[in-house]
């Protein structure tokens, strides 16, 4: 599993844009992830695993 956003520009984040296997690895079962970047926009946003 991974997180892929929408509506968030990845400026400098980009590999947490989450394509398993393309910009990060996958998320294990019971395992976390800890996603840290400043959303400097306004507006609709979501996300998805």
């Amino acid at each position: 599993t991974s997180v892929h956003w929408h509506g968030l520009h990845q400026k400098g984040t980009n590999y947490h844009d989450g394509a398993n296997g393309v910009t990060e690895c996958p998320i294990p079962p019971g395992g976390s992830r800890v996603y840290s970047f400043r959303a400097r926009q306004y507006g609709t946003f979501w996300y998805h695993s």
